[in-house]
Formats: structure tokens, C-alpha cells, sequence
């Protein structure tokens, strides 16, 4: 018994529209089908997959409140605690030089790297909401 694959990565967001511009706009997810809950999100896919989930969590009615019903050997989700150690969340890219130049037609802050002994190329650029992406480019 285990995981077979990553389903998605959710993020709550304090400043939704932006956060989906960036990862339409510069990212290059696409806006697709999402189930009508009864606060607000979007759900962003790369190909058939909605691997970035985001939810309105915006301090107004209609935003999602992040709590959690109290489960037997689990402790209660606040608001503003964030979800541990959490550190980026990474994808593979394609056009290294392209999407520098995107980033900084942008005004995006960022780093690169190529990493030793690989040849393989990153770029590091947070979103945001502060959660930082990592893009990863064949040598």
C-alpha cells in the first residue's frame, strides 16, 4: 500500500487574480474545469492534470476559511499557521533563455542555476503568494 502519483499542489491565496495570472501568464498552465464549491479558486492544468489548486482565502464572506472538522489523532487546522516546511514546488520547463526573458519582461526577481555535474538548468522565481517555483530545463 502507498502513493502511485502526485495529484496536485493547493494554495491558499490572499491575492487570487494575480496568483492565476502568474501561473497562466508566465507559468503556462491553462484555467480549466473546477467543481463549483462554495468558495473561490481555480484549478490550473498542465495537460490534462489540475496540479496547481487555488482557493480564495481572502479575509471576506465566500472565501475558504482553511479549518478542519477536528478528526481523532489530528490536530486543528488555524488560519495563518501555514502547513510545515513546505518549500517550493517544481516543474518541468522547456526554452531556459525564453522563460528568463519572460521573467524579466515581467519584473520578476529570480535565480538560476545549472546544476553541478548535471547540466541541468533551474530558475527559481516565487509566485505571488510567496510559494516558490522551481522550473527545471534539460541540459
Amino acid at each position: 500500500m502507498g502513493v502511485s502519483r502526485l495529484e496536485h499542489v493547493n494554495i491558499r491565496c490572499a491575492r487570487l487574480a494575480a496568483t492565476k495570472a502568474f501561473y497562466i501568464d508566465i507559468i503556462g498552465l491553462t484555467d480549466g474545469a473546477r467543481p463549483a464549491f462554495p468558495f473561490g479558486g481555480a484549478w490550473l492544468y498542465c495537460g490534462d492534470t489540475a496540479v496547481i489548486h487555488l482557493v480564495d482565502a481572502a479575509d471576506h464572506p465566500g472565501s475558504w476559511t482553511g479549518t478542519l472538522e477536528r478528526n481523532e489523532g489530528a490536530g486543528d487546522s488555524q488560519p495563518g499557521l501555514g502547513t510545515g516546511a513546505f518549500d517550493h514546488v517544481a516543474f518541468h520547463g522547456e526554452d531556459f533563455d525564453g522563460m528568463r526573458d519572460k521573467l524579466r519582461a515581467a519584473g520578476l526577481k529570480f535565480r538560476d542555476r545549472i546544476v553541478p555535474g548535471t547540466g541541468l538548468k533551474q530558475i527559481f522565481v516565487p509566485d505571488p503568494e510567496g510559494v516558490m517555483v522551481e522550473l527545471n530545463f534539460d541540459a
